[in-house]
């Protein structure tokens, strides 16, 4: 299994503003040159961040992006979900069976790993000295 570089890039962003800037607006320029990426392209993921609400965009000369209200609740699965939308990781590839048997199995290991991802909060990370 494989997230995009993008869920990547959105983690380390979501981390960055929790840890380094609460509470002002850190424009793309900056966010980007920490994470060695194309301004351009993590434009589009806060675009994403900003549709699902994890994160605000400030207009202005001094605009930027900051964490939405609910920044202590932000779990790894909602930016994962902003990022790669909520679909299903597998689908059986037998159309005509009414129980795939490994369909279940799949589901199960994909539900396990989302409640876990759900429970772990961007905030709760410790980052040490």
């Amino acid at each position: 299994m494989k997230f995009s570089k993008a869920t990547n890039y959105a983690l380390h962003t979501m981390l960055f503003l929790i840890s380094e800037a609460p509470d002002k607006p850190v424009g793309v320029q900056h966010l980007a040159e920490k994470q060695g990426v194309s301004p351009a392209y993590l434009s589009k993921i806060l675009t994403k961040l900003v549709k699902s609400g994890l994160i605000d965009s400030v207009s202005g000369a001094n605009g930027g992006y900051t964490l939405g209200a609910q920044r202590k609740d932000v779990s790894f699965l909602d930016v994962i979900h902003a990022i790669e939308g909520t679909a299903s990781l597998f689908n059986c590839c037998l159309n005509g069976e009414k129980e795939c048997l490994i369909q279940k199995v799949m589901v199960s290991a994909e539900k396990a790993m989302e409640e876990k991802l759900k429970m772990q909060k961007i905030v709760e990370l410790d980052l040490g000295p």
